[in-house]
């Protein structure tokens, strides 16, 4: 495997050592193969919501698995999911379910092309929006954290239909539809940036947004990949009240299962094959095994009390890990919302890409080795969340305080 690893933050090039090949996990744990036992703010990169391996879940895959693995033809536990995620997010009037969020962002992009019969797209520096060709510009994620300034193998003349916007800046999009506006088919964007770390949108960016591509006839695309059933039942466009055209959404939909989905108003998904010319297509699309456990987490997710838990825990462990560290003497900027969150190593205020980049990556990777020392395992690089599930309990908060006030102690 190139680098020993099948994704590349998995491989801790940017914290130094070697990564943890995990043996087994449940709830707020994971076990790597030499027994050792972490507390895990990784989550499988946000899906395990209710931690790993719920009973309730678990119980609902074997009996799918059960049934047999894959048809290659639709069932009816698609349309149960089809019909929950819809209960979450009305927007998604129509819904397509593909196999991960790549597929659905890049299936996305292609649908206003094809609808809107324009061919630029423009997305954020710092956004990560998976791996497909038109998306790997100026990219978040491990492209980030890896220090790759663009993305060889993506060829110039696709390249140059991707237009980019520093991320909360409505200035500048401004100005580019200005230039640009009758050639771009959608303006795609993470609602709460994740991938260059936890950035939250500046009041009226987001509205802003929605008036500046509906004036100029563009799609609005939200990433929900990582923001689905995070920041509300029915994500950003919940809680922050602005509804895009299109939503992807992630293996959150499919309780950590490779799934994935698109969906938005009706005119325009009715253009998808078979109904219309926009063609996309995949064999494992609504994989009976994922939909089985998507549809058991999200009932799972409606049960009274569960946002306001996992709120009121991660703004514990957000003001507790501050607060820790500036007990240490350590300059860091900390962001949160809903369930996640992000320590940045820097004493600047963090608003976009830039800003980001001024994390120091070096106290990072020391602060990560630290805290993994003391039995917490959190993302292998300083431009990634991390996550709370249902499973971490006060004590696990506490405990987690601790280790990072030594931990920043020790630094």
């Amino acid at each position: 495997m190139p680098g020993g690893v099948n994704s590349p933050v998995r491989a801790f090039k940017a914290v130094g050592g070697h990564p943890l090949f995990i043996a087994r996990a449940r709830g707020a744990k994971v076990w790597d193969a030499d027994g050792n036992a972490y507390l895990d703010y990784v989550l499988s990169w946000g899906p395990m919501i209710l931690g790993h391996a719920h009973p309730q879940v678990i119980r609902a895959i074997r009996a799918a698995a059960s049934r047999g693995t894959s048809y290659g033809a639709p069932t009816d536990r698609e349309i149960q999911l089809a019909g929950l995620i819809q209960k979450a997010f009305p927007s998604m009037e129509l819904i397509r379910m593909v196999s991960s969020g790549t597929e659905a962002t890049m299936s996305a992009i292609r649908l206003a092309r094809g609808f809107t019969g324009r061919d630029k797209i423009l997305k954020f520096d710092g956004c990560y929006h998976g791996h497909a060709d038109s998306l790997l510009v100026k990219a978040g994620s491990g492209i980030a954290t890896l220090g790759v300034p663009d993305s060889p193998g993506v060829p110039a003349d696709l390249a140059r239909h991707t237009l980019t916007a520093p991320y909360n800046d409505l200035a500048a999009v401004r100005k580019i539809f200005e230039q640009f506006g009758n050639e771009i088919a959608g303006l795609i964007v993470e609602p709460v940036a994740a991938n260059m770390g936890v950035i939250l949108p500046k009041d009226g960016f987001l509205e802003g947004l929605r008036e500046i591509t509906r004036r100029h006839d563009a799609l609005l695309i939200f990433d929900e990949v990582i923001t689905g059933f995070r920041l509300a039942f029915g994500g950003a466009q919940e809680r922050f009240g602005v509804i895009p055209d299109l939503t992807c959404l992630g293996k959150i939909i499919g309780g950590g299962l490779p799934v994935g989905a698109y969906g938005g108003r009706r005119e325009i998904m009715e253009r998808i094959a078979p109904l219309g010319p926009v063609y996309q297509a995949g064999t494992l699309s609504g994989n009976p095994l994922a939909v089985t456990a998507g549809i058991e987490t999200i009932r799972l997710l409606t049960r009274p009390g569960v946002y306001r838990k996992l709120e009121n825990r991660s703004k514990a462990l957000a003001t507790g890990w501050t607060d820790a560290a500036k007990r240490a003497g350590v300059a860091v900027r900390g962001t949160q919302i809903a369930s996640l969150m992000t320590l940045f190593f820097t004493d600047r205020r963090v608003s976009d890409y830039a800003s980001a980049k001024t994390s120091d990556t070096k106290a990072y990777g020391k602060f990560f080795t630290g805290m993994l020392e003391r039995g917490i395992y959190l993302a292998p690089s300083q431009f990634e969340a991390a996550f709370l599930s249902t499973a971490h309990g006060d004590s696990d908060i506490d405990k987690t305080v601790r280790a990072a006030f030594n931990a920043f102690r020790k630094m």
